[in-house]
């Protein structure tokens, strides 16, 4: 930013290009990128030092910088438009049309994308029961989970008596590899804050509470600037746009607990409570948050709203499937070519997004699983490329579509070790409070353990499995509810890895460190000294004379010798 600036005005054209700072553009493996508009040039990886051939040749003399253009993997073609990148053109943006187009800092180039609009139809033209008839008719599911629909939930809080209600964003994301609350909060903060406004108007609240975790710090600055503007405006407070309907919102920081995510630990953590689950009935739209009727729905949900009432509830219903209507937005991670934010019709197929907008497995290894809806989904396999992505189907296989994070795996990865990984994190995440999930989860987690040691036993696969189906069926709250799915869908998907670990001793992607080890082969050493030099543990002994030797009971199986040695004589076994 700060050498476009200085370019800019060097070059004369500080008043003729005007230099914007946006939220996320998505394609995350491609920054720093910058898009050049009207026609929307893609720089990407674009590095303080490329900024004055940018200015110089794009800018003052009209010529796009091929180098700093967007290459397409498989044929090493450049492109040089934004919307002919692949990891664009089969997306249907809704959420992330403004993300890395406006300002989110401005709320003037919200407005000027119509934003607001779709509150000032609702309050103006709507009663609150036909806003509340066109999400029911849009077909809209909650985006933060179990897929609920959100105009049937809104009618809860609705019919509930009372006459001081609330609405919640929890936009608490802590799924890891997840960020797509995240994006939309420091791209767009503006669509959630309208959202919220028309949920409220539609079930009769006065009041709201985003929750946001403090680790997005600048999604946070991004929204109290928003409230700000939008009181400023007249679009939050008292009498919004002359009309009797009040709305106030307010932030609160969540200090980072995932099972805050879960509603009622949402709710008591607002209310200054340690936040645990409660048993429900009651639910949040009958007894919510200070005993109030409460509607609560995660970012995507409430930036999906303003779309419908603007567009109408069968413009939304026409996107998607049957039962899982409009578009989700995923966070691709993992080993795969294109990491990044993608929203796509709901429907379209695994391989399409891994392969197409994904741009295919990382080094062209061979694809071997996708961890889909966070710690708590679950592990699909090659079987499953064509798979539409529905809430139906994505259960039916045994994940779930949870927040949307997707993390691809490659013929590297060791199926067994990534149970542990994502039980370790649900494990360590537990809040404590019944019994099945601290201890349940606990005693999976030391099976698992013993398993990547080489120590499990088939006794222990049995119980392994069984201890899981009773902590899913047994426990309070979804956090221990879905906690067993990656080792679940592990189990089902890739038994022989776990009888490899247990009957053989072996771990066939070579990842679990009881079960490997690095050796030198003598025969082929040149003797250069690389590898015990860059020990970090001087393990490694030799000489000119003499093939270099690994210790193996030193050795902490880190792997640095087999990635410095140019000849290729260490293997890992």
């Amino acid at each position: 930013m700060k050498a476009f600036k200085d370019e800019l005005v060097k070059k004369g054209l500080d008043r003729e290009v005007m230099l914007v700072e946006t939220g996320c553009h998505g394609m995350c493996e491609m920054g720093p990128v910058v898009v050049v508009y009207p026609e929307g040039a893609f720089y990407c990886r674009v590095m303080p030092e490329d900024v004055p051939e940018i200015v110089e040749e794009h800018l003052y003399k009209g010529r796009i910088v091929q180098r700093l253009l967007y290459t397409v993997p498989q044929d090493m073609e450049k492109v040089p438009y934004y919307r002919d990148i692949p990891f664009y053109s089969k997306q249907h943006r809704i959420v992330l049309s403004n993300c890395g187009y406006i300002d989110p800092e401005k709320i003037e180039e919200y407005i000027a994308r119509d934003g607001y609009i779709a509150l000032g139809k609702a309050l103006l033209e709507m009663t609150p029961e036909e806003v509340l008839d066109e999400v029911k008719k849009s077909g809209l599911r909650g985006r933060g989970g179990a897929g609920f629909p959100t105009g049937l939930k809104w009618e809860f809080a609705r019919k509930a008596p009372g006459n001081k209600k609330y609405v919640i964003c929890n936009a608490d994301e802590g799924d890891p590899g997840a960020f797509m609350d995240r994006s939309t909060l420091e791209g767009d903060p503006h669509s959630v804050i309208e959202g919220m406004a028309l949920g409220a108007y539609a079930i009769g609240a006065d009041e709201g509470y985003i929750y946001c975790r403090a680790e997005y710090p600048l999604a946070i600055k991004r929204l109290k600037i928003a409230i700000a503007q939008a009181e400023e405006m007249g679009l939050l407070g008292d009498n919004i746009m002359g009309t009797n309907f009040s709305f106030h919102l307010h932030l609160k920081e969540g200090a980072g607990a995932f099972v805050c995510g879960e509603e009622t630990a949402l709710m008591a953590s607002i209310e200054g409570r340690r936040g645990m689950p409660r048993p429900r009935p009651p639910f949040p739209a009958q007894h919510g948050l200070w005993g109030k009727p409460t509607n609560i729905n995660n970012v995507e949900t409430w930036a999906n709203v303003p779309k419908i009432i603007l567009n109408g509830a069968d413009w939304f219903a026409s996107m998607g499937t049957e039962k899982s209507k409009g578009t989700k937005i995923f966070a691709l991670t993992g080993k795969i070519t294109n990491t990044g934010l993608i929203e796509v019709p709901m429907g379209i197929t695994i391989k399409e997004i891994i392969y197409e907008l994904g741009g295919g497995i990382l080094n062209g290894k061979e694809f071997k699983a996708v961890q889909i809806g966070g710690p708590s989904g679950g592990c699909l396999t090659k079987e499953h490329l064509d798979l539409p992505i529905d809430y139906e189907s994505l259960t039916g296989a045994g994940a779930i579509m949870g927040s949307g994070g997707l993390v691809v795996m490659d013929e590297d990865t060791c199926m067994v070790d990534v149970a542990r990984f994502f039980l370790e994190f649900t494990q360590r995440e537990s809040c404590g409070k019944c019994v099945p999930c601290r201890e349940g989860t606990k005693q999976m987690l030391l099976m698992l353990e013993k398993i990547c040691k080489g120590e499990g036993t088939l006794e222990d696969l049995s119980k392994l499995e069984e201890l899981a189906y009773m902590v899913k069926e047994t426990s309070l709250c979804g956090l221990g509810q879905t906690a067993p799915n990656p080792v679940i869908t592990t189990i089902r998907y890739f038994r022989d890895e776990y009888l490899a670990h247990i009957e053989e001793k072996r771990c066939p992607a070579k990842v679990c460190p009881a079960l490997i080890k690095y050796v030198v082969d003598p025969d082929k050493c040149r003797k250069c000294g690389l590898c015990a030099r860059n020990c970090p543990v001087k393990c490694i002994s030799g000489d000119r004379q003499t093939p270099y030797f690994i210790d193996q009971e030193k050795c902490i199986k880190c792997g640095t010798c087999m990635q410095v040695c140019p000849f290729g004589v260490i293997a890992k076994v």
